[in-house]
């Protein structure tokens, strides 16, 4: 066996889920022993053997990944509470193990499983859906690239019938709950000083704090952008037409067509709208929504 072979060996069996007891599962998921796999890859010492060393590594992967992803998504924890939380964790990468170099990356595919795993979210599906869109927007927003703003010349000389190019940044959800107002009121009662993950990364639950309890919120349409400024990342409510407006744009329609695809005009008078849309594209412009083409910018 050479290093790489050894490398993926061990690889595979730190990477099994644990047991219910948190030790080393005796068997991988295929079927084949760990303590044979163990014996053939790593030399016993004189106070472990060889399954004993292998089962540290195995631990400390999974301690540290659901800790990661506890961090990530503290709102779904509150939505479904923790003891549903570890099952949602251990089936997601049970399923998906992480496949990146990087931690970020772990919730990547969540949203797309919990659609496929509602027996996870029994009762709460959509609040626990919303919760995660948001959340990893939140982390999105964080990391994505942020092109030059479009200074007020530069506005001004675009045409007539300009196509606005919008920030990689900005994230734009409808939502069936209120879920960003919940999510600042779960930051808030979040102690920074104590692990927020400590309930799944040890998960001997008598010795752990004792779970919060939240009021979750009722169903109420919300339309939020998600938008980083000064590296925070902020959520700003919107109307729903500022809202159609905005994803009209971000799908880079026209001017003209994104007004006329997302703004209600009956019964409203013409001087009227037109107020509206200036008074958002000046809010918008000066949180540097708006940016240089994106392909120019890279080009150059």
């Amino acid at each position: 066996m050479n290093l790489e072979q050894m490398q993926r060996a061990v690889f595979e069996v730190i990477r099994q889920p644990l047991t219910e007891d948190e030790r080393m599962r005796e068997q991988t998921l295929d079927g084949r022993s760990t303590t044979k796999i163990a014996d053939e890859i790593i030399k016993p010492n004189d106070r472990l053997t060889s399954a004993e060393r292998l089962e540290i590594y195995n631990r400390v992967y999974w301690f540290r990944i659901l800790s990661s992803l506890a961090d990530d998504f503290p709102g779904l924890r509150a939505v479904v509470g923790q003891q549903q939380f570890d099952k949602i964790l251990l089936g997601y990468l049970t399923e998906l193990p992480s496949e990146s170099f990087t931690l970020r990356d772990l919730g990547s595919r969540l949203e797309a499983w919990l659609r496929r795993h509602a027996e996870f979210t029994p009762g709460k599906e959509r609040i626990a859906l919303d919760m995660v869109r948001l959340e990893w927007a939140d982390i999105e927003a964080f990391d994505r690239a942020e092109f030059p703003k479009l200074t007020q010349e530069e506005l001004a000389a675009l045409g007539e019938d300009p196509v606005f190019h919008l920030q990689p940044n900005l994230f734009l959800l409808d939502l069936a709950y209120p879920v960003d107002q919940f999510l600042l009121s779960v930051r808030e009662t979040t102690d920074p000083e104590s692990d927020i993950a400590s309930n799944v990364v040890i998960m001997e639950h008598s010795h752990a704090e004792p779970e919060k309890h939240y009021t979750l919120p009722g169903a109420k349409k919300t339309y939020v952008a998600v938008h980083r400024q000064e590296n925070v990342v902020y959520f700003k409510r919107l109307k729903p037409e500022a809202f159609a407006l905005l994803r009209a744009l971000q799908e880079g329609k026209p001017l003209s067509q994104a007004i006329e695809s997302s703004v209600n005009w009956s019964g409203k008078k013409l001087e009227r709208v037109m107020e509206h849309v200036h008074d958002w594209f000046a809010n918008w412009s000066a949180l540097g929504w708006f940016c240089r083409n994106p392909e120019a910018t890279t080009q150059s």
